[in-house]
């Protein structure tokens, strides 16, 4: 994959300033609204616009010191600590209302802007690292946005290209080799658990050409596929019989509509289905005959580019993310209608790989050989090495903005969430002998 330069003070200031407009349209909003709790499952609003502040004060004014002094008192500080505070306990919490709230982003976002103004333009990683947190901050309160009950606050969302008809079907990926991961000559901003680039060799695959839609997924429900214990894992059985599932999380009882950001609309049959878990999307794929693609699959089918023999940097090639090739950037409020995005494919004809919904892979979180880990040394670690409990997720949903969106990114999480905006696409095995 050809270096990229070199990042400026002038991009990295407008990638925060992105961020925080994001923020504050999802934060403007009165008190109750910002103090409620709108699911255990979720902080209130204004817990993570506290608490974006602090971690730009830890990172970019303190060098990642917690024991130095802060702008908020220390026990206040601690207050927006996720390690030590569940999300369901927020709520009870003596938090920061939210014009205090505010005032302290005011003033953590001017010292750090002096801060960036001052920092040499090779020592920009970690004002990049804070925003990419800022960004992923933005697409949690998206989740929240979408749990919460009443009436509809963020709109309909902006229009997206119309889709075409495009096959549903599977492309294959020969066997060979591939280089997995970056390095940070290739994405400076990338994260620790993003590198090093290093080669692998997969056997041939099939995997599908576009994300399951909400209408294929209909066809599973309608099917009984909830129903019959075979196409369960035995976890993800006793999980949908603890839980009561029975269709996607925000679809109406009869499948034929979804709650949206508190619109109901009928069920857009041709969009890729959001808002399933790890048990529901694996389930899905026994009963199609096929399985999920482990995230290595995933990868190659997104960059590798088998004429050149080398990476690309995005699906489609060198060229920086537009609205015309993938749907980023959370305007849409929604996933888009499969076939929209023909200049988006990759070199192997797979669509729709960057954007829309976060992909379920069938894979754990572990680390890629000769890890190392960054400045933030418990963002990937203390979560490596647990099969039972994390998978990772690839290709980031229509919310994902700014830094925070990359073919290497990797993203994980309980196997039982489905309040994220997730989707899947399904993979095959290629028999050895298949002469490919």
């Amino acid at each position: 994959m050809p270096t990229r330069e070199t990042p400026t003070r002038e991009a990295t200031a407008r990638g925060l300033a992105d961020a925080r407009v994001r923020t504050e349209r999802l934060t403007a909003f009165d008190t109750a609204e910002l103090t409620r709790q709108h699911s255990p499952l979720m902080s209130p609003l204004v817990w993570d616009l506290a608490h974006i502040g602090q971690q730009e004060d830890l990172w970019l004014l303190r060098a990642g010191d917690a024991s130095a002094q802060g702008v908020l008192p220390g026990a206040v500080e601690k207050l927006y600590d996720a390690f030590e505070h569940p999300r369901a306990e927020r709520v009870t919490l003596p938090l920061l209302t939210p014009d205090e709230a505010r005032g302290f982003l005011g003033d953590v976002r001017g010292r750090v802007l002096d801060a960036l103004n001052a920092a040499p333009e090779d020592e920009l990683f970690p004002f990049a690292m804070v925003e990419q947190h800022e960004q992923m901050h933005v697409e949690t309160m998206l989740a929240t946005h979408q749990l919460r009950d009443g009436e509809a606050l963020l709109g309909a969302g902006a229009p997206l290209p119309a889709g075409r008809a495009v096959p549903h079907d599977s492309v294959l990926v020969p066997a060979g080799e591939f280089v997995l991961g970056v390095d940070a000559a290739d994405e400076p901003f990338s994260l620790d658990n993003e590198r090093p680039a290093h080669v692998v060799h997969l056997p041939a695959f099939r995997i599908g050409r576009v994300p399951v839609t909400n209408a294929a997924y209909r066809r599973f429900v309608e099917a009984g596929g909830y129903d019959e214990t075979r196409w369960w894992s035995d976890a993800g059985w006793t999980h949908r019989t603890e839980t009561g599932l029975e269709r996607p999380q925000f679809w109406s009882a009869d499948n034929a509509s979804r709650r949206r950001f508190g619109i109901v609309e009928e069920l857009p049959a041709d969009e890729p289905v959001q808002h399933v878990c790890f048990f529901e999307a694996q389930a899905y794929a026994r009963w199609a005959g096929a399985r999920l693609p482990t995230e290595q699959e995933w990868e190659k089918a997104c960059v590798w580019d088998p004429a050149l023999r080398r990476r690309r940097r995005w699906p489609w090639g060198e060229s920086d993310w537009t609205p015309a090739l993938a749907n980023l950037g959370g305007a849409a409020l929604r996933p888009a209608t499969i076939g929209a995005y023909p200049a988006g494919a990759s070199a192997y004809g797979v669509e729709q790989l960057m954007g829309d919904v976060w992909e379920w892979t069938s894979s754990s979180f572990d680390p890629w050989p000769d890890f190392a880990p960054m400045l933030y040394r418990q963002y990937s670690a203390p979560f490596f090495g647990k099969p039972d409990e994390f998978r990772v997720l690839r290709g980031g949903s229509w919310a994902v903005g700014g830094n925070a969106v990359r073919p290497s990114f990797r993203n994980w999480d309980l196997p039982i969430r489905r309040q994220i905006f997730t989707g899947f696409r399904l993979a095959y095995d290629v028999p050895a002998d298949a002469g490919v």
